[in-house]
Order: structure tokens, then sequence, then C-alpha cells
């Protein structure tokens, strides 16, 4: 009996020296990083930018059951710090020898396209990435790269829906921004 309790002491003390030499190594492990330019455009363009809206936003989507209680299964959740930048802008070039009229010497009347608003995300952070788990020790709810993706997405979708609500008071903004500044140039 005191071989078995002998032996069975020797393997977990051995797991767990393993275990801690292992993580040790790890976290020393080299990284590498390979970036790879898929594809790249330059082109001319002439836009008269009559608003720049920054915007951070902290979204969180989550997976599994929220009716269940947290200490018995916790849900999967990814929370990301989104970094948007949408310009309000009119295209010159789209501009016409008929939308320039001299209305009096010296005056003139530009009709111009409509205000364009391009909406890019500069910048992503995760906050806070976790699976779900079974009694806060078993991962049910795995945080794949395929779910990470998913979560993502909707975390994604989520914040844009910030410059959704508040269009049309940032278009009457940009198209006053641009008549200013056209007044300004001519």
């Amino acid at each position: 009996m005191a071989e078995l309790i002998l032996t069975v002491l020797g393997i977990t003390g051995g797991v767990v020296v393993t275990f801690l030499l292992m993580r040790r190594a790890g976290s020393a492990a080299p990284e590498t990083f390979t970036s790879v330019a898929i594809a790249e455009r330059i082109r001319s363009v002439g836009r008269l930018v009559g608003l720049d809206v920054n915007a951070k936003e902290i979204a969180t989507t989550t997976k599994g059951w929220s009716w269940m209680p947290p200490l018995l299964l916790s849900q999967a959740r990814v929370a990301m710090i989104f970094h948007f930048e949408k310009q309000y802008s009119v295209d010159l070039a789209r501009l016409r020898q008929d939308d320039v009229r001299e209305v009096a010497p010296g005056h003139f009347r530009i009709t111009l396209p409509p205000i364009e608003g391009s909406l890019r995300l500069t910048d992503l952070e995760p906050y806070d990435i976790q699976a779900g788990r079974v009694l806060g020790l078993l991962d049910i709810i795995q945080v794949n790269a395929a779910t990470q993706k998913d979560l993502m997405r909707r975390a994604q979708d989520q914040a844009a829906s910030l410059f959704t609500s508040n269009d049309a008071r940032y278009q009457s903004e940009a198209r006053a921004s641009v008549q200013r500044h056209l007044k300004a140039l001519l």
C-alpha cells in the first residue's frame, strides 16, 4: 500500500514539475511574425473633407445560455475596443463643367455631388476574451478562431451602429462645413 501511495505521489510530483518547467519554458519561446502584402491600391483623389468623426467604442458579445447561473455555466464572451474613423466628403473629381455657373460677374454657383461617408476601422484591441465554463473549471463553449471571428464581427457591427444612428446629423454638419470651405476658397 505504501508503494502505491509513493508511486502516485511520484507521478503527481513529476506532472507538477513538468507543468511548471513547460510553463516557464513556454513564456521564453521565440515568437515569429510574418506579414505579406496582398493588395495595394494607389490613386489620385480630389476630395473635400467636410467632417472627420473619430470614435472609440467598447463592444461586448456573448455566446451561451444567459438563463443559466454564472456559477454553474458562464457564457463565452469577447469584449473588443474599436477605433473608428468616418469621413464625410465631396468628390470634387466628379464635378463637370455644367456644375459651375456664373450667376454674376465674379460670383459662381457650384452644384456639388452628394456627400459620401466612408467608415474605416483604424484599430482593434481585444479587451476581454473568455470561454464558457462549467463550474468555472471546464471549458464547454470554446473560443476558437471561428467563434472568436463571429463574436468579433458581431461586436464590430454593434460598434458601427453608433455612426448609423447619428448619420443624418453628421451629414448636415459635413454639408455646412463644405459650404464654409468653398466660400473661403472662392
